[in-house]
């Protein structure tokens, strides 16, 4: 089979990053999560092990915090989620996983493991090595650069 010619960078991380996900909420549909919509995982790929603030998880998965207010309180409502005082700021709320929440971000995370690994198998584990270093690299370039920019100010 011919290879396609590559798309522009933001089409390619876009297109990967839609396919990812189908498969990933098609795993948990699999699984008996048959509660979870797809926008959920915008949750769970956001979310510390000890809890997040609503703004950040917002942040993080760039998205408003209407839409993450929704997304958190039908979490609540199905018992994956808690709001709890932040220890560092009584005024804040963390944002927490529960019992059930974390068995599901568990699963969800041997799930991304198991995708990973076709993604390996598909372009051999030294590319896709090289691939996540390279995108992880990327990342923390940017993350310098707007640290950067913002200690100028």
């Amino acid at each position: 089979m011919k290879a396609s010619p590559p798309l522009p960078m933001g089409q390619l991380l876009g297109r990967m990053l839609r396919s990812f996900r189908r498969d990933l909420y098609r795993r948990a549909q699999e699984a008996g999560y048959h509660n979870i919509r797809e926008a959920h995982l915008q949750v769970f790929g956001a979310i510390d092990w000890g809890g997040t603030r609503l703004t950040e998880l917002a942040a993080r998965a760039n998205m408003t915090r209407p839409s993450m207010i929704e997304l958190v309180d039908e979490l609540q409502d199905m018992g994956y989620l808690e709001r709890r005082p932040d220890p560092s700021d009584g005024r804040a709320k963390l944002i927490r996983l529960t019992h059930k929440g974390r068995r599901i971000l568990a699963e969800a995370l041997r799930a991304v493991e198991d995708i990973e690994l076709g993604y390996a198998e598909a372009v051999g584990a030294e590319r896709f090595d090289a691939l996540v270093a390279t995108l992880q690299a990327l990342l923390d370039a940017q993350s310098q650069d707007r640290h950067s920019n913002a200690t100028e100010d």
